[in-house]
């Protein structure tokens, strides 16, 4: 999957999720979980673009990161709203395993990136060249 096929992806599921808000029943805790969802949800499409957009290797594992919380968080919404009773769970879980998917995608990137990280570093290790003064004898 390419960052620009990533970058469709993570903005059709918010899109998708702000359309499925719309029809949650309201209620005050109800429009309270929908909110939360959305921000979820939306800011999971704002944080990859932002990877895509990394200065650095550091930073494209650090905003990886933020985009994995939030897209774990809408996944936690996503079964709040099931399990409560508040959606039927034929609606959500199209939905959860979407989140779910995004989330082992973007997790796999993640230590892919930190694997590459890694790798880049010298193998040659440079021994110490300062003697302990106490350690040389008289021969």
């Amino acid at each position: 999957m390419t960052p620009d096929d990533l970058k469709a992806r993570t903005k059709k599921f918010a899109v998708d999720i702000i359309r499925f808000a719309k029809t949650i029943p309201r209620d005050h805790i109800n429009d309270e979980i929908a909110s939360q969802l959305t921000d979820a949800a939306t800011s999971t499409a704002s944080y990859y673009r932002a990877v895509c957009r990394a200065k650095s290797r550091k930073d494209f594992i650090n905003k990886l990161a933020g985009g994995i919380e939030e897209i774990d968080e809408s996944a936690l919404w996503l079964e709040v709203l099931a399990e409560s009773g508040i959606c039927a769970a034929a609606v959500t879980t199209p939905l959860w395993r979407e989140a779910d998917e995004l989330t082992r995608i973007l997790v796999r990137s993640r230590e892919t990136a930190k694997a590459n990280q890694q790798s880049t570093r010298s193998p040659i290790r440079n021994k110490s060249t300062i003697k302990n003064p106490q350690s040389t004898t008289n021969q």
